[in-house]
C-alpha cells in the first residue's frame, strides 16, 4: 500500500500513471442558432448557454476556435414551424445558413449537424405524425435524409440523426451516397433514452412536444441491453460513430459499448445535467470545476472518445491552466 501511496504524494508522478487522459479535441460544444438579428438570448435554464442569431456568432466561434476543443454540434431555431418540418431540409434554413457562415470564417472547426424534425415541427415530435398522433416513422425518413443532404452541402462535416426513427442512418446514408457525398461520416445517437434530462434543451431549442411524450421512439430507462441492440442497429445501417445519450445516468451502457463495439463511442453530457451542476454551484453547494472534471473523467473511463458537453469551453479552459 505504501507504494501507492508515495505515488499519490507526487504530482508528476500521479500524471505519468494515470489511466485516462482528457484532452481539449475530445469536446464538442453544442451550439443554438435563432432566426433573427442582434440576438443573444440567455437560457434560463442552463447558465450561460444562449442562442444567437448569425450576426452575433463571431466572438463565441472566435472563442472555440481559439480553445482547442475540436468543432460544434449545431442545432437550428427557426422562426416558422410547420406540420411536417419544412425548414429542416430548407436549402436556406437557419441551420445550413449559419453551417455556411460558420465554415466560411472558421474552417478548422469540426461542424456537426443534428439531424431531426423535433425543433421544425409545429407539434414538436421528432417525426410526422397522422390524425390519430401516431408517429409516421417510414414517411418521416425521406425528410431527415433531405436535412441531412442540404446541411452536408452547406459545409456540415458530419451528421448527426438524434430522432430515433428506424432506419434513420441507412435512409441517410443512402441518400447522401447517391447525392455525392460518400466520404461524410454518420454519428448516430443510437443509444438515446427517454430521459427526463432532456427538458432545458427542449426550452432552448424550443422543442417540447405539443401532446404526448417521446417513449414510443426513444427508449426505455430501465433497458440496459436495448442500447446496446440500437447500437448495434445503427453499426449495421452504416454508422460510423455510435453515441449513449443522456451520459451520467448511462455511464453502465457507455461502458458496455466501449467493451461490446469497435466503433468511435461519443457521449452527450445533456442540458439536465449541466443545469443541475450550474444550479448546484451557483449556490455554493460543490465546487463546479472539480465536479465538471469527475464527469469528464468518468466519460473517459467508461470509454467515451467524443465528449458533446456545454462544459466545453471552461473545461479546454482548465486544461490549459494546468493541474487536471
Amino acid at each position: 500500500m505504501q507504494r501507492f501511496r508515495r505515488l499519490r504524494q507526487n504530482q508528476a508522478l500521479r500524471d505519468l500513471v494515470a489511466e485516462t487522459r482528457l484532452d481539449a479535441r475530445d469536446l464538442i460544444y453544442p451550439l443554438f442558432v435563432i432566426e433573427g438579428t442582434h440576438i443573444k438570448q440567455p437560457v434560463d435554464s442552463m447558465p450561460g448557454v444562449y442562442r444567437y442569431s448569425i450576426d452575433e456568432l463571431d466572438p463565441l466561434l472566435k472563442e472555440i476556435d481559439e480553445s482547442g476543443i475540436s468543432g460544434i454540434l449545431i442545432f437550428g431555431v427557426p422562426k416558422v414551424k410547420d406540420a411536417v418540418g419544412s425548414e429542416a431540409y430548407h436549402d436556406h434554413g437557419i441551420v445550413q445558413e449559419a453551417i455556411r457562415y460558420i465554415k466560411s470564417k472558421y474552417p478548422r472547426l469540426l461542424i456537426v449537424a443534428d439531424i431531426c424534425l423535433c425543433e421544425y415541427t409545429s407539434h414538436g415530435h421528432c417525426g410526422l405524425i397522422n390524425k390519430e398522433r401516431i408517429i409516421l416513422n417510414d414517411e418521416t425518413l425521406p425528410l431527415l435524409a433531405k436535412m441531412a443532404n442540404t446541411v452536408v452541402d452547406a459545409g456540415a462535416d458530419l451528421v448527426a440523426p438524434s430522432d430515433m426513427m428506424d432506419g434513420d442512418v441507412a435512409s441517410i446514408r443512402a441518400y447522401l451516397d447517391a447525392h455525392g457525398h460518400k466520404s461524410t461520416p454518420i454519428m448516430g445517437y443510437s443509444a438515446k433514452y427517454a430521459s427526463g434530462y432532456f427538458s432545458p434543451f427542449r426550452y432552448a431549442a424550443n422543442s417540447a412536444p405539443e401532446f404526448g411524450d417521446r417513449k414510443s421512439y426513444q427508449m426505455d430507462p430501465r433497458n440496459g441491453q436495448e442500447g446496446l441492440r440500437e447500437i448495434q442497429n445503427d453499426i449495421d445501417m452504416g454508422a460510423d460513430i455510435v453515441m449513449v445519450k443522456p451520459g451520467l445516468a448511462y455511464l453502465d451502457v457507455l461502458k458496455e459499448a466501449s467493451l461490446t463495439f469497435n466503433k468511435p463511442l461519443a457521449v452527450y453530457n445533456v442540458s439536465g445535467e449541466y443545469a443541475m451542476v450550474k444550479a448546484a454551484a451557483q449556490n455554493g453547494w460543490i465546487d463546479e470545476k472539480r465536479i465538471v472534471l469527475e464527469n469528464m473523467y468518468a466519460f473517459k473511463r467508461a470509454g467515451a472518445s467524443i465528449i458533446i458537453t456545454y462544459h466545453a469551453l471552461d473545461v479546454a479552459k482548465w486544461l490549459k491552466e494546468g493541474n487536471c
